[in-house]
């Protein structure tokens, strides 16, 4: 019951500040939070810590909790991520997700064309050949087609050897899993998906380092350009 409580309590207050309900510069109290939320003390408590984990809010004595500047807050946090996509700025959010995968995540493929294990080059090839056959049957807003889409790239991520970018797992990951959750998925793929998923995954077991950059970064641009196109932006993943 406590562990419920604390996440209904932790999911209300950071949706609230991430829409900008409470907007930076608000101060509140835990006897306040206690009294609207209904929980207790502890459980409040414990819900601000992880609010100020990422840094949405700060808590000084004698002041008491206050909302910090959009600036402030862990951007690669997935708990954020979600509450973005539940709100307001979801497309900022699925466009910021967007722009960093440009950035990234060709260069990992490209790496991990280079430094990817036997297991990892084998396991991407499996992956692919799942999202395609889910893909193609239709089944692409499936939870089996989320959970090998998330795996493909958290693994191509891992793959590069570079800490920093398999680090970027968990934001790729949560705005994938949201955008399931939240209906924005396709059954169908968008055209090209499916065969650059495979395209990388085949020039990565091949060690075609170039290869693996140009058809990942043909990929991610398709995700890119699709957002500045109204009512098409949910198409690919």
């Amino acid at each position: 019951m406590a562990i419920g409580m604390h996440r209904d309590v932790l999911d209300d207050l950071g949706g609230r500040i991430a829409s900008g309900e409470l907007a930076p510069g608000t101060v509140l109290t835990l006897s306040l939070i206690e009294k609207d939320s209904g929980a207790s003390r502890t459980v409040v408590r414990e819900a601000v810590r992880v609010l100020e984990s990422i840094g949405l809010v700060a808590s000084r004595r004698r002041v008491g909790i206050t909302v910090q500047p959009r600036e402030s807050w862990d951007a690669f946090s997935p708990q954020l991520i979600a509450w973005n996509l539940r709100g307001p700025f979801r497309q900022q959010q699925l466009e910021a997700l967007a722009e960093l995968r440009v950035a990234a995540e060709p260069m990992a493929a490209r790496l991990a064309a280079r430094r990817a294990t036997a297991a990892q080059r084998a396991e991407l090839r499996r992956l692919a050949d799942v999202l395609v056959d889910l893909g193609s049957r239709g089944l692409g807003d499936s939870d089996p087609y989320l959970a090998a889409d998330v795996e493909f790239h958290a693994l191509l991520l891992a793959a590069s050897g570079n800490p920093q970018l398999a680090a970027l797992a968990d934001p790729v990951r949560a705005v994938l899993e949201g955008r399931t959750r939240l209906g924005l998925t396709p059954s169908v793929p968008a055209a090209g998906t499916l065969e650059n998923h495979m395209r990388v995954a085949l020039a990565i077991v091949d060690g075609e380092a170039e290869t693996a950059e140009q058809h990942s970064r043909a990929h991610m641009h398709t995700v890119w350009a699709e957002l500045a196109e109204p009512g098409v932006w949910t198409r690919t993943v």
